[in-house]
């Protein structure tokens, strides 16, 4: 006797059970105010996060050092910084993959373990080829742990107040750029070049501990689990919050569900499917411009500073130290106004400002003005515009699709900003060597930014202060 009919409505019933225990999940989780749940997820993702920025950036701070230890010439020490951004594209799409599959917390477990014990054993180098296969190996954890991060505390925070909390949240990231070459700094003074370089990449595997504590504190997302059938765990995690909120004080209203869920199945082909694909190619054009002029410029403005600057090493560090203050209290601006303007606002005036900085620095260039007041000037204009939106991404991404794929997509397109990491640098480093002179580098990163400005114009959706759900099919 045929059992198909019967299993097509055992079927039909689990994916009715499974909307509404996601649309209990949603309703439960919009109405609760930032607890003590939400601070354990935040601390724990913040410290991975913190370390990640740190691992990445870390090469630039030792990266003299060990072109000495390892006696090593410039091309190779490209290619070094180069062997990262290669293990981050592949770390971000594996363990997105990972992260819809199996959970956010198990692929952020994995992702902070990965690159924790790499910097350990990075310390023990032995050679320049060593170095750069444990540097292109610990890319993989490094390309996951923040979009996938991303994905998870999105999923915790409810509509209203997700910008702010999420931004707060992402400016750790900022902390670990602007901390590191201060770090570093440090150790070499204290401990020597030769073994401050070596401890250093000891500092960074500090992550290791994290992923622990994170295996046995960190929660899975409700809204994963609701939609894997695991509404149970959710409901107790829920449970967990809800009492947290009242304990406090917080009157809660009955949960009312306003947004209906559709519970599909993971495809990750998903992301060129009619309804998403303009907000693929939104997302991948953002994270390419972005993070092209972000890095493509950053990477290369300490030595700007100065070989065609002519100013001291020491003050080209404290120069770029300055500039970074400025991004980070930019980005906590960012945050307290995201929920009010509005993402595409941001975006729309981050680009513009880009477009105005490269201008500056092109013709200011051209009507013979000082180098390094230029550099200064200029960067400064293109790194105050672009920070918000490099920023705002990790916020971004994860709000234009439903949770079946919210990590795979906040993944692969921040595995874009690896690529442009990498080409970004390169181009500058071309032009330059072609004896084009500053002038075609301010106006490469113009066209880069004018073409992310149009791009959000067109194609931006605004999601300030809407519920995750509503904004997904």
């Amino acid at each position: 006797m045929s059992t198909t009919g019967d299993e097509t409505i055992r079927a039909g019933d689990n994916r009715a059970g499974d909307n509404r225990a996601t649309d209990n999940t949603v309703a439960r989780l919009e109405r609760l105010p930032f607890g003590r749940v939400h601070l354990r997820v935040a601390g724990l993702l913040g410290v991975g996060t913190f370390f990640d920025a740190f691992d990445s950036l870390v090469i630039a701070t030792v990266l003299t050092v060990v072109i000495s230890t390892f006696h090593v010439g410039f091309g190779s020490a490209g290619l070094l910084i180069s062997a990262a951004y290669v293990g981050q594209f592949v770390g971000a799409v594996t363990l997105g993959v990972v992260a819809e599959r199996h959970g956010r917390r198990m692929a952020f477990i994995l992702s902070l373990a990965t690159f924790g014990v790499l910097s350990l054993v990075a310390a023990l180098a032995w050679n320049f080829e060593s170095l750069l296969v444990l540097r292109l190996l610990q890319g993989i954890g490094l390309g996951a742990e923040v979009p996938i991060a991303g994905a998870l505390f999105n999923e915790f925070v409810r509509g209203r107040s997700r910008g702010r909390a999420v931004m707060i949240y992402e400016s750790i990231f900022s902390w670990g750029i602007l901390l590191a070459p201060l770090i570093g700094l440090l150790f070499f003074s204290l401990f020597g070049q030769e073994l401050g370089w070596r401890l250093l990449f000891v500092l960074g595997a500090l992550p290791v501990a994290v992923s622990v504590v994170a295996y046995f504190k960190l929660p899975e997302s409700p809204r994963w689990l609701a939609e894997r059938g695991r509404g149970a765990e959710a409901g107790r995690l829920l449970d967990e919050m809800e009492a947290d909120a009242t304990a406090r004080g917080t009157v809660l209203e009955q949960p009312q569900v306003t947004v209906a869920a559709t519970v599909k199945p993971t495809r990750f082909g998903e992301l060129f499917s009619p309804y998403y694909r303009r907000r693929t190619a939104l997302s991948w054009v953002t994270w390419f411009c972005g993070y092209f002029i972000l890095y493509g410029f950053s990477t290369w403005l300490p030595t700007l500073y100065v070989r065609l600057g002519g100013l001291p090493t020491g003050s080209a560090l404290w120069l770029t130290v300055l500039v970074s203050a400025f991004y980070l209290v930019e980005i906590y601006v960012f945050a307290l106004t995201v929920d009010r303007v509005g993402r595409k606002p941001w975006f729309v005036a981050g680009f513009a400002l880009a477009v105005v900085g490269a201008a500056f620095g092109a013709v200011a260039i051209l009507l013979g003005a000082t180098a390094w007041p230029v550099l200064f000037v200029a960067g400064l204009l293109m790194g105050l515009g672009i920070t918000p939106v490099t920023a705002g991404l990790y916020l971004y991404t994860p709000e234009l699709y439903p949770t079946r794929m919210r990590a795979w997509a906040t993944a692969t397109g921040s595995s874009l900003n690896r690529v442009a990491s990498a080409i970004g640098p390169i181009l500058v480093g071309a032009l330059l060597g072609a004896g084009l002179g500053l002038p075609s580098v301010f106006a490469a990163f113009g066209v880069v930014a004018l073409v992310g400005m149009l791009v959000m114009a067109w194609l931006g959706i605004e999601t300030k202060q809407r519920v995750l759900e509503e904004l997904a099919e």
